[in-house]
């Protein structure tokens, strides 16, 4: 008796079969897109608790721990909350209170080319200048108590590290002493500057203070 011959049938979208499988690779494909959404969601990050500026020592104090949306190559330009801060580095750029922290934005001391220099300001300045904002510093000189000749400006663009108001009784008649990030080069014009006899303004540079 001779063989029969059996043809095979190419699957059609009917076959209960071939649908399963399409529904299995579906349901897969979407499983670990939601797993990797999940993940990005929950990316712990450290956040600024406050303003921190150039020369701050970062500490644990400084920070807390933020979730965000983050793929894997753009988290790595924020320091991870994964573990403990790391210690003995410094801000080398303003960071704003809730901002991610950067990583760029911190280093090692050596790095920093500015310095703190304090200045106490004949007026209170505007409530604008706070830490991270940005100001101009200019001197009216001053002989035998006379001003002596135009104001002129030493600075430009000089970063507010911090702002010490005079409050409570002893506000009345007192100045306001604000510290401002000098680059080490124009350490010396600005130093003598302030030594001398004359009066320092602060000019707050419009757009980068803080409320008034």
């Amino acid at each position: 008796m001779s063989p029969v011959a059996v043809r095979l049938r190419r699957p059609t979208w009917r076959d209960p079969r071939l649908l399963a499988g399409v529904v299995m690779v579906a349901a897969a494909v979407a499983l670990g897109a939601w797993v990797v959404s999940a993940a990005e969601a929950n990316t712990p990050v450290y956040v600024a608790r406050g303003t921190l500026t150039p020369g701050e020592t970062v500490s644990g104090a400084d920070l807390v721990v933020g979730r965000v949306r983050l793929g894997s190559a753009e988290a790595g330009h924020y320091l991870a909350a994964t573990a403990a801060p790391p210690s003995g580095l410094v801000v080398l750029r303003t960071v704003a209170a809730g901002e991610l922290v950067p990583l760029s934005a911190l280093g090692e001391a050596a790095a920093l080319d500015v310095r703190p220099v304090p200045v106490v300001v004949a007026d209170a300045p505007s409530a604008g200048v706070v830490e991270g904002a940005q100001v101009d510093l200019w001197v009216t000189p001053e002989l035998d108590g006379e001003v002596s000749a135009a104001p002129r400006q030493l600075a430009a663009n000089l970063e507010v590290a911090e702002v010490a108001r005079p409050a409570g009784a002893f506000a009345v008649g007192s100045r306001t002493t604000v510290h401002v990030l000098v680059p080490t080069g124009s350490l010396p014009e600005v130093l003598a500057a302030l030594a001398a006899d004359g009066t320092a303004w602060l000019v707050l540079v419009p757009g980068t203070g803080g409320p008034r």
